[in-house]
């Protein structure tokens, strides 16, 4: 039985209280977690407040990225052992744990670069004798809180930016997967980050709710369900917290007559069954032309029932469990609704039965078509491997049905004219739009969505503006009183 530690102030701590981190492939305990009082969530903010005054704001850009990158070649060392700690913790298939682990490290490594490049502007102003310029300023103490479905690649779009921009933090990764997020912390440690710049905490809502009403937090990055995300904000707007949410998605990947059909059906099936649908950009809602709808439901679902599930430290597995109970159980639930609102059952539908499935909490690569706009399995966040087709008739209707849901992260357009995919990409409201792909993801590429689907970006140059503020400096060198009213040119 591993025990996971908490990271405050540069030493491990067991805390007080534990829970089991349970494997949701042999549902058998494997690791125990603290649970964090308030009182050490409290020790931590406090740990990474000192932190920053005591040095980290003022360390120079280019020895942040040395440590950046040195955190970078301690990850990249230590992946595989990392990769098998996650998959045992949340089930997601070994091969997608590694590449996420040589992702974070890359994100390190594209911030390191930044650190020494957050640069300001000057400004010319109406009054001679004027001189102003900006700069651009760390927050303080940032909270960060993850997911468990992907609790490295989560932070790896959290951590790089503060800490370049030269903020400290505390992370609250989900209690549902803690242990890479623990181990993580260890490595920044050895790798020399100084005590209180990288702070772990660990635990349920008692514990996030300690993290994001603490009065030394000064900025909150959240990953997670919408409803979640709209209490942070809620709670951070009482303080005058500035907050960075990316939330849930109902993604519709758009599959045109006149596409490459062959390669739209493998980007629906890997949007929908990679991570056991367990990813905030799934493309849940498949939206088919009429011409090819017949064609398409058939493909993936010829598709569906070749998909190898099982052990997720096995390299041929290709679809994992359910990364928990009340997951499992939801998915389940949202299922048996879509049946009793007339949805066509095309594959799956529950439980997945079979050799070596019978522990864990597997669930059928599921396809419902026929779906109408109006169902609940066409408008809620299932997160599972749950499909849903829906016809349209032309680029009118596909935008429409695209754009009629409350979330707005990402979506995908599948055809071969060109003119089309710009029409419809200037039409869908989300913020990432893949074409003739899925998925596909980059450092340099920034993230994040619209409506319930949160605000502020990810990833990218543009993340380094949601951990830092703008101060501007205005300096009078005309050797003269000056009167404030006057404009002189």
């Amino acid at each position: 039985m591993k025990n996971a530690m908490m990271m405050i102030d540069g030493e491990s701590v067991a805390g007080t209280a534990t829970r089991d981190a349970v494997n949701p492939y042999t549902d058998e305990a494997w690791a125990t977690v603290p649970e964090a009082t308030p009182a050490e969530v409290g020790r931590a903010v406090e740990a990474a407040q000192r932190a920053f005054h005591d040095g980290w704001r003022r360390t120079p850009g280019v020895r942040r990225a040395a440590l950046m990158h040195a955190l970078a070649d301690a990850l990249e060392a230590e992946a595989e052992p990392m990769a098998r700690m996650e998959s045992t913790d949340n089930g997601k298939i070994i091969r997608e744990t590694r590449n996420q682990m040589a992702f974070a490290a890359r994100n390190l490594r594209f911030f390191a670069g930044y650190a020494d490049k957050i640069y300001g502007r000057t400004i010319p102003l109406d009054n001679p004798g004027l001189f102003d310029y900006t700069r651009r300023r760390p927050f303080g103490v940032a909270a960060l809180i993850t997911a468990w479905n992907s609790p490295i690649g989560l932070l790896a779009n959290k951590l790089p930016p503060a800490l370049a921009a030269g903020n400290t933090v505390v992370v609250k990764p989900s209690e549902h997967a803690s242990v890479t997020t623990c181990e993580l912390a260890r490595l920044a440690a050895e790798a020399g980050f100084p005590p209180g710049v990288i702070n772990v905490v660990t635990g349920g809502p008692q514990t996030g709710d300690a993290l994001v009403t603490h009065p030394g937090v000064a900025k909150i990055s959240f990953t997670g369900g919408s409803a979640t995300g709209a209490h942070i904000a809620e709670s951070a707007s009482r303080r005058m917290v500035p907050v960075t949410l990316e939330l849930g998605g109902k993604s519709p990947n758009i599959v045109f007559a006149d596409a490459d059909i062959d390669r739209a059906v493998v980007g629906a099936v890997s949007g929908i069954f990679a991570a056991a649908g367990q990813t905030c950009v799934a493309g849940s809602r498949l939206l088919v032309q009429r011409p090819v709808y017949d064609e398409v439901v058939a493909a993936i679902a010829a598709r569906a029932a070749a998909i190898r599930l099982g052990d997720p430290l096995d390299p041929e597995t290709e679809m994992g469990p359910a990364a928990n109970r009340p997951q499992y159980d939801r998915i389940l639930g949202l299922i048996d609704a879509a049946r009793g609102e007339g949805a066509e059952l095309v594959c799956g539908g529950g439980r997945a039965t079979g050799d070596r499935l019978d522990t864990g909490l597997f669930i059928a690569p599921t396809i419902f078509g026929d779906v109408t706009p109006d169902m609940r399995i066409a408008n809620e966040e299932v997160f599972g491997p749950v499909l849903s087709v829906i016809p349209f008739e032309d680029e009118k209707d596909a935008v429409r049905i695209a754009n009629d849901v409350d979330y707005g992260l990402a979506a995908a357009v599948w055809s071969r004219d060109i003119e089309r995919v710009h029409r419809v990409v200037d039409q869908l409201e989300v913020g990432t739009v893949w074409v003739n792909t899925y998925r596909s993801t980059a450092a340099q590429a920034p993230f994040g969505g619209v409506k319930r689907s949160g605000y502020g970006r990810e990833r990218g140059a543009d993340a380094l503006d949601e951990y830092t503020y703008t101060q501007n400096v205005m300096i009078d060198y005309s050797g003269s009183a000056r009167d404030p009213f006057t404009i002189r040119t």
